[in-house]
Parts: structure tokens; C-alpha cells; sequence
């Protein structure tokens, strides 16, 4: 059993760009080699600026190569909570830019011809309780008359069409969504951007930024020091402490993922039949999607607790597990990839972009980081170039004050897991 994302072992092997010379100056130094940064990188360098990221380990290697490799549609909270909190008028411009984004991404693959199993799959989301699919019947109308956007509703027996599994109580279907090989897609987009110009710089981690009174910032990393008149901040849920101001604002959550051994696609295709991206109602729930190979992919929340070899392997385990109650025909696959990473999370379960203290930023995906990650990195690239309401978050920035006691480690979450936990079980 592998104990490394999927995504980046069946990849096209990376070229080594670590060990280069660092320029001493630069119009824009983003910092973080995911999708985030090298969007940014891309979007920015096509403008004719020159452009350093700076990544302290591999690009990819964060969460943007070790996510479940879906890029799907809708807000990470509810149509209606968005419209509670800010208004009709504003929660449809943000639904729509949700949207966008999965466009977005589409339109690089195409235009970069980046080879990376991009497809409109379909997503589904399934009901665990009975109730959940009576919300959902709520939310397709609610999304259809206020959010221009149809969706398609499967009870329990129209379901068995698209899951050999019947641990669900129906289902709503966004057929927009769309699957891809994320870890070909990083690195189509990182091959991208340096033809665009921009220089990419690995296993060299910014590790200090010092604001000049008259414009800019020097930059401090491993290798040296380069002065920037703009610095972007793309590091989401790895954040350390060279970024205190937002390592303070983010919830980093832990998220593992097995990987079965081939199934074959006789067998994969009594799973899913169509190749749906699956994504369950717990509030502990499960993301589940076929690769192109016909494996099993399954994902989600096993442990409150960080990733590491030990912790990745009882997490494997305890998805086996589940998988295996959802889909008992697996109980004896055999599960060849296991590994899990950290997903950013903010206070109120929306992405933030901005500036602060001079710094322009995006991060806090809440798992919708895929499509929302690239989206922003063209955002961002606009807003660095004087056109501040090229931001779709624009107003929903990060707090000035940060969270009372809280400093980065989310002690709470264990907490915060076992209620969840039993909230999932009383059914």
C-alpha cells in the first residue's frame, strides 16, 4: 500500500526546479505552489509581469495534489443560508461565480491543452437520512427559481440507476459538475505558467516578509531574499508561521483518502455506473469518485487528527471500513493508496481574497478548492493590475481581530468531531 496521493504517482513526472537562483527583484512574488499560486503565476505573468512563486516543497504538494480531484458546482454553504446572510442580489452573483469557476477551469485545459481526463461527470449528492432528501427536494427548487440552475432529483429506487448501493435515501444531481486528474492538471498548469513567463522556485519556502516604507516587500526565503513591489499569499491550509496574520483566521482540517486496487470496469461500473462524482449528506460525510483507471476512490474525515504515516494508515483503515458498509460487494478489494492532507477552512465557510496590510491573498476553500483555487488565481491577477472588483468575494474579507484564544492549532476539533459523530448515528 502506497502512502502518497494517487493523483501525483500517476502523474507525468515533475522536473526539478529547486536549487535555481533566485532573481533579486521581481514585479510579483506569489508564495505557495498550488492551484492558487500557479493560477496566479499564470494569469499574472500573462500580463507581462515578471513573476516569482516560491514553493517549500514540490508544486502540487499541498492540498491541490491531495484532494479527492473534483471540480464541482455550488457554494460551500446553503443557497439558503447564502441568501440570509447577504441578500438574494449577492448570493446569486456568488453562486454564479462558483459556477464560473468550473468554466474557468475548462477553458485553461482546453486552451493549455492540459491532458488531464477533464469531463462534465455529473455530481451527486446523497441523502444519508430521510430528511436530508427532503431538504435537498427544497433545494432544487430553491436553486432552479432563485439561482437559474436545474438540477435533477432521484428518490431511493431512480438512484439505484447511479449507485450499486442502497446505504442512501435518494439524491440530487448536478449534472454541470465535473471530474478531472488533478494531479496532471497541477502540473499542466505549472508547465503553463512558465511558458507564460513565470519562474517557479521548489524546496524554497518564504520564511519571512518585511513591508519597505516606500512600496513593496523583500521577501525572505530559504535561498535568499527578493524585493517585490506586490507579494501574494497562496498557501491556504498550509500556512505556517511565516504568515501569522492568516494562520490565525484558518481552520485547517485533516482529510484522508483510500484508493483500491483496479476493479475493472465491468465492476467499477456496478459502483457508479456512470461515473458520477458522489458526495454524501453526513456532517462527517464521505466524497467517492472512480478514476480513470476503474479504482475506487473514497475520501473524507476519518480522524480529527493530522496527517502523518502512522495516523494516515488507522485512517485508511477506518475508510475501508465505511467503504465497505456502502459497498459491501468491496469487502474484500484490496486498498493500494492511502494518504491524507489538510483542507482550509474559514470561520464562516466561504473562501476569502483580498488585500491585507498590502498583502493580496485567497484562500479558505472549504473543500471546493480545485475550481475555486483557479478561479481566484485570475481573480487575484486582476486585482494586482488596479481592478479590485474583479474579486467575487470582495466585502467577505477575513477579520481584523482574530478569534479570541485561537493561534492557529485547532485544538476544538476533536471536539467538535465526536458531536458530529453522534448527530451522524441517530438516524
Amino acid at each position: 500500500m502506497k502512502q502518497i496521493p494517487y493523483w501525483l504517482d500517476t502523474a507525468p513526472a515533475l522536473p526539478d526546479r529547486s536549487g535555481k537562483d533566485l532573481p533579486a527583484e521581481a514585479d510579483v512574488v506569489v508564495i505557495g505552489g498550488g492551484l492558487t499560486g500557479l493560477s496566479t503565476a499564470y494569469h499574472t505573468a500573462r500580463k507581462g509581469a515578471r513573476v516569482v512563486l516560491v514553493e517549500k516543497d514540490k508544486v502540487g504538494s499541498g492540498a491541490s495534489g491531495r484532494n479527492g480531484s473534483m471540480c464541482t458546482q455550488g457554494l460551500t454553504i446553503s443557497p439558503g443560508e447564502a441568501r440570509k446572510r447577504y441578500g438574494q442580489e449577492r448570493a446569486r452573483e456568488l453562486y454564479d461565480s462558483f459556477r464560473e469557476a468550473v468554466d474557468v477551469v475548462e477553458e485553461l485545459t482546453r486552451t493549455e491543452q492540459i491532458d488531464c481526463d477533464f469531463h462534465r461527470a455529473g455530481r451527486l449528492g446523497v441523502a444519508f437520512k430521510p430528511q436530508h432528501f427532503e431538504s435537498m427536494r427544497a433545494t432544487q427548487r430553491d436553486l432552479a427559481d432563485n439561482f437559474g440552475h436545474e438540477t435533477q432529483l432521484l428518490t431511493r429506487g431512480e438512484l439505484k440507476a447511479e449507485l450499486g448501493s442502497d446505504y442512501y435515501h435518494g439524491a440530487l444531481l448536478d449534472p454541470l459538475s465535473a471530474a478531472l486528474h488533478v494531479g496532471k492538471y497541477v502540473h499542466g498548469l505549472a508547465e503553463a505558467a512558465e511558458r507564460a513567463g513565470a519562474e517557479i522556485h521548489e524546496r524554497n519556502a518564504a520564511t519571512g516578509l518585511t513591508r519597505l516604507p516606500g512600496g513593496g516587500f523583500v521577501v525572505e526565503t530559504l535561498n535568499g531574499t527578493i524585493r517585490a513591489q506586490q507579494v501574494m499569499a497562496a498557501t491556504d491550509a498550509y500556512t505556517d508561521k511565516a504568515l501569522p496574520w492568516f494562520r490565525k483566521r484558518l481552520i485547517n482540517v485533516g482529510s484522508f483518502i483510500i484508493v483500491t486496487e483496479p476493479l475493472g470496469e465491468a465492476r467499477a461500473k456496478e459502483l457508479i455506473p456512470n461515473a458520477r462524482l458522489v458526495v454524501d449528506s453526513k456532517n462527517i460525510g464521505h466524497y467517492i469518485r472512480l478514476t480513470p483507471d476503474n479504482r475506487l476512490a473514497f475520501g473524507g474525515r476519518a480522524r480529527f487528527a493530522p496527517s502523518d504515516p502512522a495516523s494516515d494508515v488507522k485512517s485508511g483503515d477506518i475508510l475501508k471500513r465505511e467503504m465497505t458498509e456502502i459497498f459491501p460487494q468491496l469487502a474484500g478489494a484490496r486498498v493500494d493508496y492511502v494518504w491524507g492532507g489538510m483542507v482550509g477552512f474559514s470561520w464562516d465557510r466561504l473562501p476569502h481574497a483580498g488585500e491585507a496590510n498590502g498583502l493580496y491573498y485567497s484562500m479558505g476553500y472549504c473543500g471546493h478548492g480545485v475550481q475555486m483555487a483557479t478561479y481566484m488565481g485570475r481573480a487575484v491577477a486582476e486585482m494586482m493590475d488596479g481592478r479590485p472588483e474583479a474579486n467575487p468575494l470582495r466585502g467577505l474579507g477575513f477579520p481584523k481581530v482574530p478569534v479570541p484564544f485561537y493561534s492557529g492549532t485547532p485544538w476544538f476539533l476533536p471536539f467538535g468531531g465526536a458531536y458530529y459523530k453522534v448527530k451522524d448515528k441517530l438516524r
